[in-house]
């Protein structure tokens, strides 16, 4: 693929002294740099990319050891995928059974391709893959980087993705990434509010290939998600990184399927629910005579899929009430998915219990789950600061009684 410094008719790579600067600053303090001045330096490109220059070092690691990478503006970079979550992608193609496999003469198009970090792991997986991307800016970062990658073997298409998507030979698996933004900048959740709109686009985006796979905000209802793509789900992914819903990720087939699979990940750990419609908890409840050992505290996936029932049954642990969502158990519990604390004590709203159980605490880190009172009003009424190793967990028991579970991390 062409590296010429003029790509689409847009000059995008720093000149030698702007290229010597990022080189000789690309570790220092940003805030610090936007008041230098250096003759000859494009110090707006020079700040653009040592800002994405330390996104990178975090969120891409590997692309962040790879000279001459150039980066985007900063809205694309936070937008993009992490190399954790790309690397999830990549191992639904071969081991989470959805369809999706490297073959011989396999071919994937990416609808979406933004700074191209999905695209760049998942061409890696075919032998001819097609970039797609409407700004003609990122098309032109997105073939310089990508030779630098080493994928020698793609396409890169400045347009449309619904146009492109009509003039598209078939292909074994498209990937698309609609755009969370209005034409004014602002966030965008619901399908048909993003671009392209997905739904609008289902026939057409089976006819071109077996296998779709569409990235989604984690903020959507993924229930109404799989109805709205008209039965033809296959599984749904609920992807967490350190605890925060990232990406609701769906793997579309051309077969109507009455019942997905729903798959709760977090840093790769995967929890998969028995079944797709998932049940109100039957809950083995505990009153607070009962609140000693351990306390689980699921992830965000979980508690973005509503998967309680299943997971008190799988690890055979009682959850403390109906909505309350958290879990005890007499020993800590291998793999369970979510954290694990030790309770220390417990104590109700009681002035002089609260007194008793927590006088000598000053910092703590509060978290609310079905109680009548917000983290920071709780934190007002206990006079206790953020921080510190002690964590209170205050919910409702069974019986419509308040309590705080004062815990330790294990």
């Amino acid at each position: 693929m062409s590296d010429k410094t003029e790509s689409y008719g847009i000059s995008f790579l720093p000149d030698k002294a702007t290229a010597g600067f990022i080189a000789a600053h690309r570790n220092d303090d940003i805030r610090a740099l936007a008041f230098k001045r250096a003759d000859g330096v494009d110090m707006t490109l020079a700040l653009e990319q040592i800002a994405g220059y330390k996104k990178a070092c975090r969120k891409l690691p590997q692309w962040s050891g790879v000279e001459g990478i150039i980066y985007p503006p900063s809205l694309s970079m936070e937008q993009c995928s992490s190399e954790q979550t790309a690397l999830y992608k990549v191992s639904l193609l071969h081991n989470v059974g959805s369809g999706c496999h490297s073959v011989k003469d396999s071919s994937f198009a990416d609808l979406t391709g933004g700074f191209g970090v999905d695209f760049s792991y998942l061409a890696a997986c075919f032998d001819k893959a097609t970039y797609i991307e409407r700004n003609t800016r990122l098309c032109a970062i997105a073939k310089h980087n990508f030779s630098l990658l080493g994928l020698s073997h793609v396409e890169v298409i400045c347009g449309d993705s619904g146009d492109s998507l009509r003039d598209l030979s078939s292909v074994d698996v498209i990937y698309l990434d609609p755009a969370r933004r209005d034409s004014n900048g602002g966030r965008t959740f619901a399908i048909a509010d993003c671009t392209p709109d997905a739904v609008a686009l289902l026939p057409l985006l089976l006819e071109k290939a077996s296998t779709v796979m569409v990235k989604l905000s984690p903020m959507l209802d993924w229930h109404k998600v799989v109805a709205d793509f008209r039965g033809h789900v296959a599984e749904v992914h609920i992807v967490a990184v350190d605890n925060e819903c990232k990406e609701l990720l769906l793997i579309l087939h051309r077969d109507v399927i009455d019942s997905p699979k729903v798959f709760c990940v977090n840093n790769g750990n995967v929890f998969l629910p028995s079944i797709y419609n998932i049940k109100r908890c039957n809950v083995n409840v505990v009153d607070v005579n009962q609140l000693r050992g351990f306390l689980l505290v699921p992830n965000a996936a979980i508690m973005k899929a509503g998967c309680f029932a299943q997971v008190a049954e799988a690890f055979r642990v009682a959850q403390i009430s109906d909505n309350s969502h958290l879990f005890v158990a007499e020993t800590p519990v291998d793999g369970f998915p979510g954290n694990t604390y030790r309770i220390n004590a417990v104590t109700s709203m009681n002035k002089k219990e609260l007194k008793n159980v927590l006088g000598g605490v000053r910092k703590a880190n509060i978290a609310v789950r079905n109680f009548p009172l917000t983290v920071a009003e709780l934190r007002k009424r206990l006079r206790i600061n953020d921080g510190g190793n002690i964590f209170i967990f205050a919910t409702t028991l069974y019986d419509c009684s308040h309590v705080l579970i004062v815990c330790s991390p294990l």
